[in-house]
C-alpha cells in the first residue's frame, strides 16, 4: 500500500533515531515521522504555489504543536482540548525558527509553514531537539527552496562533564541547558541557560555539539539523496538592480547625513522627506514604487551602514566598535511597588518591577514535561510608544514571550531557594524606549529591581549583545552593544547574560548562514568584558547590595514547621479553623504536605498573631503542667475549658476546687479565664484538667 515508504535508522547519543518517509501526510510538500527513543513527532513542511503580494519578507511560520495525549494526559479546562500554545511551545517554535529562517533564499515570498506535532514523549529523548531535526529533514526532502540541512543537539553539564542529549535524570543534575543548531561548516543557532558556566566550558560544549551534529548531517544527507525532491522554481521578488542603483546614487548623500546621529527620533525625522522626495522623483518611471519603497529604503540604509562598519569601522552613533552606549541605573522609582529599577543604555530604557507573594501564587503549568509550577515569573511588555509608533496595546506575541523567558532564564540561577526566601516572585519589564537590545536591558533592570526589593540574590546579573559584520571576502568584525540599525543591518545579535563568575543565558540570532569557532570565541570574550563593566560601574554603584529591609508595602513572610499529623488540626473540619485564623489576623496561610507553614502578612504583627495561634493549636500539653484557658461550656458534671484553639478538655466537678462543689456554677461561668493543670488524657483520649490541683503561690 505504501510503495514510497522508506525507513532510515541512526544511533544518536546512544539512542535510536528513526525517520520514516512516505507513509503519512503525503500531501505536504515534505513530511516525515521521526522517532527518537519513544519520542515521536510528525513533521510537515508546506508552501503556497505563489508568492504573497505586497510584502518584503519571507512569510514563514513554525508551529511546535504539543498534544497532551503524547504523555497520556487529558487537557484541563472546560473544553478538555488543547488551547493556545504553552509558553514552552512558543519558545520551542522560536528556537527552531531562528536557525531555519536565514537559510531560505532572500527573494522567496511564498508562504511556508512548518508544523511539528508532538505525538509521543520519551522523557529521556528531547522532543524539542527531535522537532528541530525533523523540521530540517521535512524541508530538505521537500521541493521548497531551502539551503539546509541543519542538525540540532542539546548539551548538558553533569558533574563537570559535557553530555550530549542528556537523559531526564541527567538534566535534573545539569548545570547547563544548551541547544545548538548547525550546518556542516558553521553554527547557526545557540540558546542556553546555565548556572554561571565559564566561557571556556561554554565554548567547549558548543564545539562538541557541532561535532555531533556533523555526524548527524551525514545521516540526513543520505535521506535527502534517497527521497529528496527537486526544488521548485519561483519568481524572484528581488528589487530591480538598475532601479536600486539609480535611486541609491540619487539619495546616497542625503541618507548618509540622516543616519549620522545617535538619536533615533532625529534620524526618523530626516528620513521621511527623503522618502517623499524619492516617490516624487521616480514614481512615474518605476510603477509600484510606493509598494516597494519600504524594502528599497531598508536596502539603501543597509548598504550604507554595512559599508561604514566594514570599511570605515564607523558606527551610526560615532562609537568605537568596542564601546558601550551611555549607561544609567536607578532604583526605587515606584514607591508602592515592592521593588523597581530603571536601566538606560543609550535610547533603550527598561523599567522593571518586582511583586512578592505567597508561594501559593506560583504559576501552575500544564505541558508535556514534569514541571507543574514555577515561583519566578518574568513578563516583558513592549508597547508601541517605545519605538515611537502609534499602535494600540495588544496581548503579548511570540517576541514578548521569548524576551520575558530569556530574562527569566538569565536570573533564575542567582535566585535564593524557596527555603531561603519563601516567596513567589513576579517581575514585569516595561520597555519604555527601544533602540536595540531591550531583552538584555531587561536583565539589567531586573537585577536592580530584585536588589531594591531586598531579594537576596547570589550575585548581580548583567546582559549585553554583540553584533557581527561580514564581508564577501570572508573578513569580519564584531561590535558590542548593538543599537537598532546595527541589529537590522548587521549579521548577528549574540546576547549573553551572566555574573562575574559565569554565563547564565545565551541567545543568538543570525541573518547569515552561520558562525565560525573564531567568531563564537570572540563574541563570548566581548560580552564577558561588557557585562563585567555594567555590573561594576553601573549596577553596583546604583545599589551595592540587596536591601536588608523590604518595602513596607511588601508582605512579610513567617515560616514555621509543624508535625504533619497536626495539619488537619490547623485546617479544621471544612477549613473552619484556618479560615477563622485568616479572618482574625488578616494573614494568608499556606501549608505544605511536609508540615511547612507559610504565613504572609503586610503587617508584621498580623503574621506574629497568626503564628501564635497556630503554635497554640499544634502544641501538645505536658502532663503536670499548668495552662490558662477559657471556660467554653458549663454542665452539671463539670466545665469545659479551652487552653488553645482546638485544645479543649473537661474539668470534672470533683476537681473544680479543693472543697466539695455542689453546683458547677458556684465556681465557674461561661467565658471565665481560669488556670488548670493538665492531668493527661482519659480512657477515651480526651484532655483531662483540674483546677484544684493547681499549686498555690505558697506551694510554688
Amino acid at each position: 500500500m505504501f510503495e514510497n515508504y522508506k525507513k532510515f535508522e541512526y544511533e544518536y547519543a546512544g539512542r535510536p533515531l528513526v525517520v520514516e518517509v512516505g507513509k503519512v501526510a503525503g500531501l505536504a510538500n515534505g513530511s516525515c515521522m521521526i522517532r527518537y527513543g519513544e519520542t515521536v513527532l510528525l513533521c510537515c513542511a508546506t508552501a503556497s504555489p505563489k508568492p504573497r503580494d505586497g510584502i518584503d519578507f519571507l512569510p514563514l511560520s513554525v508551529d511546535y504543536d504539543e498534544k497532551m495525549y503524547a504523555v497520556g494526559k487529558i487537557p484541563g479546562g472546560f473544553l478538555r482540548r488543547e488551547g493556545k500554545p504553552t509558553e514552552k511551545a512558543v519558545l520551542t517554535s522560536r528556537v527552531i525558527d531562528r536557525p531555519i529562517r536565514p537559510l531560505f533564499p532572500k527573494d522567496l515570498r511564498n508562504d511556508v509553514a512548518l508544523t511539528l506535532t508532538v505525538m509521543s514523549v520519551d522523557p529521556d529523548c528531547s522532543p524539542e531537539i527531535t522537532a528541530m531535526i525533523g523540521a530540517s529533514i521535512a524541508l530538505s526532502i521537500s521541493d521548497i527552496p531551502w539551503n539546509g540541512p541543519i542538525g540540532g543537539a542539546f548539551m548538558g553539564l553533569v558533574d563537570g562533564e559535557i553530555v550530549v542529549n542528556p537523559t531526564a535524570e541527567q538534566r535534573k543534575a545539569s548545570d547547563l541547558e544548551l541547544t545548538v543548531a548547525a550546518s556542516e561548516k558553521k553554527v547557526v543557532m545557540i540558546e542556553a541557560g546555565a548556572r554561571e558556566v565559564d566561557d571556556d566550558t561554554m565554548y567547549a560544549a558548543i564545539m562538541k555539539a557541532h561535532e555531533e551534529i556533523k555526524k548527524l548531517l551525514v545521516f540526513i544527507n543520505e535521506i535527502i539523496a534517497t527521497v529528496g525532491k527537486p526544488k521548485f522554481d519561483y519568481p524572484s521578488c528581488e528589487l530591480d538592480h538598475d532601479m536600486f542603483d539609480e535611486i541609491f546614487a540619487y539619495c546616497e548623500a542625503a541618507v548618509m547625513e540622516a543616519l549620522d546621529t545617535d538619536d533615533k527620533n532625529v534620524r526618523d525625522a530626516k528620513m521621511q522627506p527623503i522618502q517623499d522626495d524619492i516617490l516624487e522623483k521616480f514614481s512615474e518611471k518605476y510603477e509600484g514604487l510606493d509598494i516597494m519603497l519600504p524594502e528599497l529604503i531598508y536596502k539603501i540604509q543597509k548598504k550604507i551602514v554595512r559599508r561604514w562598519l566594514l570599511v570605515d569601522k564607523k558606527r551610526v552613533d560615532g562609537r568605537r566598535m568596542d564601546q558601550i552606549r551611555p549607561l544609567n541605573a536607578e532604583v526605587g522609582i515606584l514607591p508602592r511597588t515592592h521593588g523597581s529599577g530603571l536601566f538606560t543604555r543609550g535610547q533603550t530604557q527598561v523599567l522593571t518591577t518586582v511583586t512578592l507573594g505567597p508561594v501559593s501564587d506560583a504559576q501552575l503549568l500544564e505541558g508535556l514535561d514534569d514541571e507543574t509550577e514555577k515561583r519566578y515569573m518574568h513578563h516583558y511588555n513592549m508597547p508601541g510608544y517605545s519605538t515611537g509608533e502609534a499602535k494600540s496595546l495588544r496581548s503579548p506575541g511570540r517576541r514578548e514571550i521569548g524576551h520575558g523567558a530569556l530574562a527569566e532564564r538569565s536570573l533564575v540561577p542567582v535566585l535564593p531557594s524557596k527555603e531561603e526566601f519563601p516567596y513567589a516572585l513576579r517581575l514585569v519589564s516595561e520597555v519604555v524606549s527601544s533602540n536595540g537590545s531591550t531583552s538584555q536591558a531587561s536583565v539589567c533592570g531586573s537585577t536592580l529591581a530584585l536588589m531594591d526589593a531586598g531579594v537576596p540574590i547570589k550575585a548581580p546579573v548583567a546582559g549585553i549583545s554583540c553584533g557581527l559584520i561580514t564581508a564577501e571576502d570572508g573578513s569580519w568584525d564584531t561590535m558590542i552593544d548593538i543599537q537598532g540599525l546595527e541589529d537590522f543591518y548587521g549579521d548577528m545579535d549574540f546576547k549573553v547574560a551572566g555574573t562575574h563568575k559565569g554565563i547564565t543565558s545565551i541567545q543568538m540570532d543570525l541573518k547569515i548562514d552561520g558562525l565560525t569557532p573564531e567568531i563564537i570565541k570572540q563574541a563570548l570574550a566581548t560580552t564577558h568584558k561588557g557585562r563585567d563593566y555594567i555590573i561594576d560601574e553601573i549596577i553596583l554603584k546604583a545599589i551595592p547590595a540587596p536591601r536588608e529591609e523590604m518595602s513596607k508595602y511588601a508582605p512579610k513572610m513567617i515560616t514555621m514547621k509543624i508535625n504533619p499529623d497536626k495539619i488537619r488540626d490547623v485546617i479544621g473540619t471544612g477549613g473552619k479553623i484556618i479560615q477563622k485564623i485568616v479572618a482574625e489576623t488578616g494573614a494568608k496561610i499556606d501549608i505544605e504536605d511536609d508540615g511547612t507553614v507559610y504565613i504572609l502578612a503586610v503587617d508584621q504583627q498580623s503574621g506574629k498573631d497568626a503564628k501564635a495561634i497556630i503554635d497554640a493549636i499544634v502544641f501538645e500539653p505536658v502532663d503536670g503542667c499548668c495552662y490558662n484557658g477559657t471556660i467554653t461550656r458549663v454542665e452539671s458534671y463539670g466545665a469545659f475549658v479551652e487552653i488553645a484553639p482546638g485544645k479543649e478538655g473537661l474539668i470534672h466537678i470533683s476537681r473544680l476546687a479543693k472543697q466539695r462543689v455542689e453546683k458547677t456554677e458556684d465556681v465557674v461561668h461561661l467565658g471565665d479565664t481560669v488556670t488548670v493543670k493538665f492531668l493527661g488524657k482519659d480512657e477515651k483520649g480526651r484532655l483531662d484538667f483540674s483546677m484544684k490541683d493547681v499549686p498555690t503561690p505558697e506551694e510554688n
